[in-house]
């Protein structure tokens, strides 16, 4: 069979359809993932009994595990031992699944990105008599987003493209629909490369932005260099 070109082109509409959906799970597990990330990164930096000890475990078993196993932990198994959540929708359980094992990644970003502040940053905060939320939330997160920019926009779209492990438990997404086209179709090669050509433009898109975001947040110590 033939390479159709066309067919793969007249399919792109029907899978784009479906954008909203990666993008939604991407995006919020990412926030998620950020939120967790940063409060496991505050426990290991200041080396908190048991929660310190604990969350090393929990790391390292989330770095460890395949991210699908994951997927299916929370979709199959936590139903099981809790029944409670035996309507736990397949979104939420994709969610939580990839909110959880990037902020285990995270935390060593952000981890990095605190120790990357001078540490007479923090003694200035104390100075002025700034308490340590003040400090954190004006002086020190800010330059621990600027350092931890770079790493941390890989992993949103690392996310993005991990959405796609979604339909192995029904979540029907672009991936699942260009299966859908294909079984009908047998028009494997064509339907599988729309898709990765959609999800590469997500990525160039957002590999673009988190460029300019780099550019924005170096503008004022750009703006320092120059004057000094």
């Amino acid at each position: 069979m033939n390479f159709d070109i066309g067919y793969m082109f007249d399919i792109f509409p029907r899978i784009l359809q479906y954008l909203p959906i990666v993008l939604y799970m991407g995006t919020l597990s990412f926030v998620l993932a950020v939120i967790v990330g940063l409060i496991f990164a505050v426990i290991i930096n200041a080396k908190v009994p048991v929660l310190y000890q604990l969350l090393r475990v929990i790391i390292s078993y989330f770095r460890g595990v395949p991210t699908l196993i994951q997927i299916f932990i929370f979709y199959f198994g936590l139903p099981q031992l809790f029944p409670s959540l035996s309507s736990i929708q397949a979104i939420t359980a994709v969610i939580i699944a990839l909110s959880i094992k990037n902020a285990a990644y995270l935390s060593e970003v952000f981890r990095s990105a605190f120790l990357a502040v001078d540490k007479s940053q923090f003694e200035a905060c104390e100075a002025v008599n700034m308490t340590k939320w003040q400090g954190l939330r004006t002086v020190i997160l800010p330059q621990v987003f600027r350092v931890a920019i770079p790493a941390t926009g890989n992993y949103y779209i690392m996310m993005i493209k991990e959405t796609s492990l979604a339909f192995t438990i029904g979540v029907v997404d672009m991936l699942a629909r260009a299966k859908l086209e294909s079984a009908v179709t047998y028009k494997f090669l064509e339907a599988y490369l729309a898709v990765g050509l959609i999800y590469w433009a997500i990525t160039v898109v957002l590999a673009f932005l988190q460029s300019k975001l780099e550019k924005y947040m170096e503008r004022p110590y750009l703006k320092e260099a120059t004057k000094s």
